[in-house]
């Protein structure tokens, strides 16, 4: 009966790593960092994706100019770093005004 019980009880250890490894891969990659790509588009003007920046991302306003013109020129630019879900409601604010972009 003692066997039994160990065989029961390693394999309930076994499972339980196995879970403690699964939460711990979760949590990393929830925990790594992503970052909003804003791309180039013929529809918007500078002053709108300048302000669009401020607001969103609170950029300074020079920074916002520097993401625009890279935008423009490179075609895109990385506006902002973070956690996927500190970006996500970034993304859906950027996306809600007209711009173009994507969480990396």
């Amino acid at each position: 009966m003692l066997k039994i019980y160990n065989l029961v009880e390693m394999i309930y250890f076994e499972k339980t790593k196995e879970q403690e490894q699964e939460q711990r891969e979760v949590a990393v990659e929830s925990s790594r960092l992503h970052e909003i790509i804003l791309y180039n588009d013929d529809v918007n003007n500078f002053d709108h994706v300048i302000s669009t920046l401020i607001e969103v991302c609170e950029h300074t306003p020079e920074q916002a100019e520097q993401c625009s013109l890279i935008v423009h020129y490179k075609g895109k630019c990385s506006v902002k770093r973070g956690s996927y879900d500190e970006l996500e409601p970034k993304c859906i604010r950027l996306h809600a005004a007209g711009l173009s972009a994507e969480i990396v």
